[in-house]
């Protein structure tokens, strides 16, 4: 009796050991082939390189996206500016307008003003020189200028000559 047992437990620990020697091969094939990736530079190089494309990618797709979103808010900033300029320009040019039309009708009533003025001034000298002037040379005055509007045409000739006459003794005493 005593060797069968003896038998059942060998049986049972070679068992155990060829499981043991399997899992063992698996692992050690599993260190072989992270040792033998580890040693391949090469592939870990590609790797690296894909990596690093990908996350190019990823980066440059949130930059376009960023850049998107910026110029669109540019965009939308630039429309509302140029519209509120508008909108101001369209205001300042009515207030413009506005003083403009206040300021040529004060200028007309200062016009009108003016001339009434003038007219009262030149009309109060008139009687002025009316009442200073002598009698007898309001008659000569009277004369003259009755016989000046009757003989037109060679006043108006002694006129022009007298004109032609001064304008080339200027130009002689301009020329010494």
């Amino acid at each position: 009796m005593n060797q069968q047992p003896h038998r059942d437990k060998t049986a049972a620990d070679l068992g155990e050991l060829r499981d043991q020697a399997e899992r063992t091969r698996d692992e050690l094939g599993r260190t072989v082939e992270a040792l033998a990736a580890k040693a391949d530079v090469k592939a870990q190089a590609g790797e690296k390189v894909a990596e690093a494309r990908e996350k190019a990618a990823v980066a440059t797709g949130k930059a376009k996206e960023k850049a998107a979103q910026s110029a669109g808010l540019v965009k939308e900033k630039t429309a509302q500016t140029a519209d509120l300029a508008r909108e101001k320009a369209a205001v300042a040019s009515e207030k413009a307008k506005e003083k403009a039309v206040v300021a040529g009708d004060l200028v007309k009533e200062k016009a009108v003003q003016s001339a009434d003025l003038v007219r009262e001034k030149a009309a109060q000298t008139a009687d002025l020189v009316q009442e200073k002037t002598p009698d007898p040379v309001l008659e000569k005055a009277g004369a003259v200028a009755e016989k000046a509007k009757a003989n037109r045409t060679p006043l108006l000739a002694g006129a022009a000559a007298l004109a032609a006459f001064l304008l080339l003794r200027r130009a002689r005493r301009g020329r010494r």
